[in-house]
């Protein structure tokens, strides 16, 4: 099992980098000849600028066009960015101690994660016009997301397990010498679940996250305004 995962943990990791770093480079270099800024747009480089973290950090857009859309997003995203910076603490033999400060907060980040995402998959089951256009990929994407939250949620609250030794196990993948694999149900199952969300990531809509930033009707200014 220690081999399989192993392997698996290392084309997991070439496929989201690689498999990423293609579809940003196709994006960065995809030529917009047309002028198409969305309005009212900025007429400067700092106001494009402005907007796009406007976009990127408070989903702008998308609280104009829908609360309900906007407020299960918007605590979607920062939930689970709170939870990634999280994990990032297993990745350090010393945690950082901005890390340890998350530690307070992470299960209730955790369910809210799980909550907005329920509320997402709801929206595109229950609402006519996004049901109409909500392709299967679309439902599929939302159950992996959710199975992630809730067997992250069970694995915290169910029981003791020896994270030291997985991450122990994690960290040697990188060198001659894998260690064993010895890891219970629910983490087993998290682990899978996030391997296959890495491994789909870069061929699926979550790519709007970088994507995000190469969008025409965002990045470009109206300097043939007035």
């Amino acid at each position: 099992m220690g081999l399989f995962f192993g392997i698996l943990i290392h084309l997991s990791i070439v496929v989201l980098v690689v498999g990423t770093a293609v579809r940003i480079y196709t994006y960065a270099t995809t030529p917009a000849p047309l002028r198409i800024p969305l309005t009212p747009a900025p007429m400067t480089t700092a106001g494009v600028v402005l907007r796009q973290l406007k976009e990127v950090l408070l989903f702008r857009t998308l609280f104009k066009s829908s609360r309900w859309t906007w407020l299960f997003g918007w605590l979607f995203h920062v939930s689970l960015g709170l939870v990634v910076l999280r994990h990032i603490r297993y990745a350090f033999d010393t945690p950082p101690e901005w890390a340890t400060l998350l530690d307070p907060i992470y299960p209730y980040a955790s369910i809210v994660m799980v909550i907005a995402l329920i509320g997402l998959w709801a929206r595109r089951l229950f609402v006519d016009r996004v049901r109409y256009i909500s392709a299967l990929s679309d439902h599929l994407m939302l159950i992996l997301l959710l199975l992630i939250g809730i067997s992250g949620v069970l694995m915290k609250s169910f029981g003791e397990r020896d994270l030291v030794a997985f991450k122990h196990y994690l960290v040697s993948l990188f060198t001659t010498n894998w260690l064993p694999l010895n890891i219970d149900f629910w983490l087993l199952l998290h682990l899978s679940l996030v391997l296959l969300l890495m491994l789909i990531f870069p061929f699926s809509k979550l790519l709007h996250a970088p994507g995000v930033f190469f969008a025409p009707s965002r990045y470009q200014s109206d300097k043939q305004g007035s």
